[in-house]
Order: structure tokens, then C-alpha cells, then sequence
């Protein structure tokens, strides 16, 4: 500001002397005119003076200014740089979560679809395996109750093959006993019953044919003894008695030793056949014989004691 200020009274200094026209004017009159310069340029100076004091205080101002605005403007983009720092954090940490999230719906998913894949397959499974089960049961309890039929009918067989023969065996013996002891009746009576046993077993062939021939020759020959004249009679009522149907063998072996049976039994009129039980499905075993097979024929010297006696060791 000073240094204006000397310029502008320089300045009016040198026009004070300058040479020209001034010098001829009049002395009186050119005092008052400088003054009047002087002021005025003393005024443009403080005019200047202060329009330059403005302007620095106005340049200072604007500084002020645009340093605040830069500084507001610095700190605004330090915020909205960590704003959009933290922000793009947040989303990271979002995205990552979401991320996660996802993939462990995704497992969840997964392993429960596996589960129920693997539930479902096992109910299958058990349902075919039960099934199986069932068919295998199913075959077993039937293989099983054909098994107890089958052994059931064969104990059922044993023990009515046992029963026959012991009864047989029981009867002809008291036959036999009854003959020696001279009990003829109740001896006739007890070979019967030996021959109703043989007659039972002969459907499963349990006896020979030759045991069924020798005692229907008991009881024949014992009622020849029984009656004496009257015995050719009783022997007609005898073979009219029903349990001697299905026995047409054993009569015909009975009267290859005993002549004069042959006629009565020409006489006899044939039985109607009898139904024969149908024998178990069960596999019939092997029996073994209760006499050898001692043709009458081939051997006449062996004596109705001695076959008895065959009989019964047998």
C-alpha cells in the first residue's frame, strides 16, 4: 500500500514540473490547481490504496475459502471413501454369508434328498427282503408240513404194522396153545383173530402169503377135528363168513394140503371185491418177512408143527 502511494505522488510531482503551457499561466492560479491534483491524486491513492486492501482481504477471504472447501471436500471423499470401503466390506461379508448360506441349503439339500433316497431304498430293500422271507417261510412251513405228514403217516404205518403183527402173533399163538391143549374151540376162535390181523396188513403186504394159507389151514383142519362127519358143513359156514373175502390165495395155497377143501371152495361163490384203503403217500419201507418162503410142494415132509414153529421164531 505505501509503495502505491509513492507512486501516485510521483507521479503528480511530475506533472507539476513539467514544462509546457504551465509557465505561462499566472502564478496565483496554478497553486490551487496542483493542490486540487495533489488531492485528488491523493484520493485515487487512498481510493486505490483501500480498493487494493479489499482485494487482499477479498483474496485472503476467497483462500479461507477454497482451503475450507478443499479441506470439507478432502474429508468428504475420505468419508465416502470409507464409507464405500466399509460398504463394499459389508457386501463382501454379505456375499460371503449368502455364500454360505447357499451352500449349506445346497448341502442340506443334498444330504436330506440322500437320506431320503437312502430311507426309501432301504424300505424297498426290507420289502423285498421281507417278501423273500415270507416266500422262503412260506415254502419251509409247507416243505415242513409235508415232512410231519409224511412222518406221521409212516409212524401211524410202523405202529399199525406193529399192532398187526403182535396181535397176529398173540392169536396164533393162542391158537397154537389151544390146539396142544385140546381147547379146540377157543383155538378156532384165536386163529380167526390171527387171520383178521393178517388180513389187515395184507393192503401193505406185511406178511407173506404163505403165513395167511398156513393158519386158514389151522382153522380147517381144527374144525374137521371139531365136528368129525359134520365137518364139511361147518366148513361151508365158515368160508361163507365175510372175513374171508380178498383171501382167494390163501384158501387155494390151504387147499393144495387139504383135498377136501378144493370142492367147497369151487362151490363158494365169489366175494363182491372189497375197497381196499388207498396206502399213505409216505414211501413204504421195506418189511422184513415173518416166514421163509417154504413152498408145500417142494418140501411135503415139513409138518404143520414145524411152519408153526417157522412162524413164530421168524
Amino acid at each position: 500500500m505505501n509503495t502505491i502511494r509513492q507512486y501516485m505522488v510521483l507521479v503528480a510531482a511530475f506533472v507539476c514540473l513539467s514544462p509546457g503551457a504551465r509557465c505561462e499561466q499566472p502564478q496565483k492560479a496554478s497553486h490551487p490547481t496542483q493542490e486540487d491534483r495533489i488531492k485528488k491524486l491523493e484520493e485515487r491513492a487512498d481510493a486505490a490504496e483501500r480498493a487494493a486492501s479489499s482485494a487482499a482481504m477479498e483474496k485472503d477471504y476467497i483462500t479461507r475459502v477454497q482451503k475450507q472447501y478443499e479441506s470439507y471436500y478432502q474429508k468428504v471423499l475420505n468419508t465416502q471413501m470409507w464409507t464405500l470401503g466399509i460398504m463394499g466390506l459389508i457386501l463382501t461379508g454379505v456375499f460371503v454369508l449368502v455364500a454360505r448360506f447357499s451352500l449349506r441349503m445346497i448341502e442340506e439339500q443334498t444330504k436330506t434328498a440322500t437320506a431320503g433316497a437312502t430311507v426309501q431304498m432301504r424300505n424297498e430293500y426290507a420289502r423285498a427282503l421281507a417278501k423273500e422271507v415270507q416266500k422262503l417261510w412260506d415254502s419251509n412251513a409247507a416243505d415242513l408240513k409235508k415232512l410231519k405228514e409224511t412222518a406221521a403217516a409212516q409212524i401211524a404205518e410202523l405202529e399199525q404194522n406193529l399192532k398187526d403183527r403182535s396181535d397176529f402173533q398173540i392169536h396164533f399163538v393162542q391158537g397154537l396153545a389151544g390146539s396142544v391143549e385140546d381147547r379146540r374151540g377157543d383155538s378156532v376162535v384165536a386163529f380167526r383173530e390171527a387171520l383178521r390181523a393178517y388180513k389187515s396188513g395184507k393192503p401193505r403186504k406185511l406178511m407173506e402169503t404163505k403165513v395167511g394159507a398156513t393158519t386158514v389151514h389151522h382153522i380147517f383142519e381144527l374144525l374137521q377135528k371139531t365136528h368129525g362127519e359134520n365137518y364139511a358143513q361147518k366148513a361151508r359156514e365158515e368160508l361163507a363168513d365175510p372175513l374171508y373175502n380178498g383171501l382167494e390165495e390163501e384158501l387155494a395155497l390151504a387147499a393144495l394140503q387139504i383135498s377136501w377143501l378144493t370142492p367147497l371152495l369151487s362151490e363158494r361163490s365169489p366175494a363182491p371185491p372189497e375197497h381196499v384203503a388207498p396206502e399213505p403217500a409216505a414211501e413204504r419201507r421195506s418189511e422184513a418177512p415173518i416166514s421163509e418162503r417154504v413152498s408145500a410142494e417142494a418140501d411135503p415132509s415139513i409138518g404143520e408143527e414145524s411152519d408153526s414153529c417157522r412162524l413164530l421164531t421168524s
